[in-house]
Parts: structure tokens; sequence; C-alpha cells
């Protein structure tokens, strides 16, 4: 393979592991952490990239992003002729699942309640619930969702997966498209959002489609804090149709010390840890596609900026 130049632009992110990472499994390629006025790379890895990084790389063929979502990136003006590639589980996929699962049984077990009664001193047991009464509706049945959702019916929890278009997937009621939208909501209980944020996405979280929810419902947004409308949500627990919700993204983070979510009881808040990048599976990751790319192959993960995943 001839030598390339490969662009390292992460904020936020100890670039020296990363770079020993990339220059060991691509010894033919020269690797640095962008500084304004570089020289031209060929590829770039990113997150969170600045503007004036993409004005002085005009000619990139790929963007590599560590991360799954890229509704950041595509606010900003990207080389036309790059192929944005975002991660594809790359680990993430059995975090999400574990994340997720936990807090789905935590909730149906009750076992919230029993934390505070035993930090109270009170010794108290609760009648079991029925699963049947429990559905379960994952939204987004990409890598991460279709994880989730197999992972809930493992435990035996009816599952509704519903996406833009039908997904078949075992143990997984498959519900697609706008038409069938209020079906899919109707039949849950509790909801996990791990839908890609677009325009057609954002504030899907709202009064209007939380209320289709079944009565005590259970929200848990894994997804952007941009899918939220957080008055509605707070509104909805307020009037008893929400039984609370757990929380690990917002539309500002960290989140704001004033919020109301801060002071909500009966909504649980993570600081944006559900699913961590992995940086040895991301690398390895980077580098087969990278590597695809440079012989012409198709790789997965390729972004439709049109479709905004």
């Amino acid at each position: 393979m001839t030598p390339f130049r490969i662009s390292f632009c992460c904020s936020n992110t100890d670039p020296a592991p990363w770079l020993a990472g990339l220059r060991a499994a691509l010894p033919q390629a020269n690797v640095s952490v962008w500084q304004p006025g570089d020289a031209l790379a060929d590829y770039a890895v990113v997150w969170a990239p600045p503007q004036q990084f993409f004005d002085e790389q005009p000619q990139l063929k790929g963007i590599f992003n560590i991360g799954a979502g890229v509704d950041a990136l595509l606010k900003l003006r990207l080389p036309p002729q790059a192929t944005l590639v975002r991660l594809e589980d790359a680990g993430m996929a059995v975090q999400m699942a574990e994340y997720v699962s936990q807090a789905v049984i935590r909730h149906f077990r009750d076992l919230e309640t029993y934390a505070e009664d035993v930090r109270n001193g009170h010794w108290t047991t609760y009648p079991p619930r029925q699963r049947s009464n429990f559905p379960v509706g994952v939204m987004g049945l990409g890598a991460l969702g279709a994880r989730v959702a197999q992972a809930l019916a493992h435990f035996e929890f009816s599952v509704n997966g519903w996406s833009r278009s039908i997904k078949a997937l075992d143990g997984v009621r498959g519900f697609a498209g706008a038409a069938q939208f209020n079906d899919f909501l109707a039949s849950s209980r509790v909801l996990v959002n791990l839908l890609p944020l677009t325009p057609d996405t954002a504030n899907i979280l709202n009064r209007d489609t939380l209320s289709r929810l079944q009565p005590g419902g259970y929200v848990i947004n894994v997804a952007r804090g941009a899918h939220l409308v957080d008055d509605d949500l707070l509104a909805l627990i307020h009037s008893g149709h929400l039984a609370g919700a757990l929380l690990d993204v917002f539309r500002t983070e960290p989140l704001p010390s004033a919020h109301p979510f801060w002071r909500e009881p009966q909504i649980t808040i993570t600081p944006h840890t559900s699913a961590r990048t992995l940086r040895d599976d991301s690398i390895a990751q980077i580098v087969g596609k990278l590597d695809a790319l440079q012989r012409g192959h198709s790789v997965g993960g390729i972004v439709d900026p049109l479709r905004g995943y």
C-alpha cells in the first residue's frame, strides 16, 4: 500500500494512545495530531472537530468519526468528495445492551424503590409485576438498537421494534415507518430511544408521542438530548401518565445545575456513559475500513448526509 497521511483531530481525547495504535497498525501511514496550518492529509480521524479543520483540509478522501453519532459533524461544511464513515458497534453494542437491560430490569423489579426503602431502614416487599404488562419498545434498530432489542427478548420481555424500514429480528415484533409509529407507541409501556438525530427525529419524544405510551410508561433515552422535549417529559411524569425516566443524554452537557431534571425524584440521570468508545476496537475498525477504501472496496457505516446517518 502506498504511503498516506492521517490527521487526528479529536476534542477532549488524549491523542497519544490513539496515535500509537494507528501507527502500529498502519506503519506505512504518517499519523499526526492536527495543528492549524498542517500539511494536507488523505484521511482524518475526528471527534467534534472545528470548522477550521475542514476548511484547511478540503482534499480529504475519508473522514472517520470515533463514535456512532454524526449529527454534530453534519452541521459543518465537509469536503464534498470525502467519504464520511461512522463506527459500527466497535464494542458499544454490548455496553448499550448491558445499560438498557439493567435499566429496564431495575424499573420492572422495583429495585429503585427497594434501595430507597433500605436507605430508610425499611424491610418491605412488593407484589411481583408481570412481564406481559411491561412490553418494551425500542426506537431505532441499527447495530446498537438491534443488540438491545434482542438482549431484552432474552429476558422474556415482549419487545417491539420501530425503524424507518422493516427489520426482522428474532423475538422482536417489528413496526416500520410513520404509518405504524402510533401503533408501536400504543403497544409499548417502556420506551427506549436509540434513533439517530436528524431533522425528522429532533423532538420526537414530546407530549404527543409520550402520551401514546401505555399508562405508567417509562422512558429511557440513550441517543441524543435533542430528541426529548424536557418540559413535556416532566409534565407527563407530574400528571402520573409516566412513571419516570432514565436519561443518559441531554441538550446541554454537562447538564446545568439549575436544570429541573436534577431535582425530579422519578428521573435517574447518568453522564452520557451508556456506551463508551473503546479505543482498541475502534482503531481496529478504522484500520479495516481505511484499508478497504484504499483498495477500492465498499465498507459499512458510510453516512448518507441526506438521511443524517
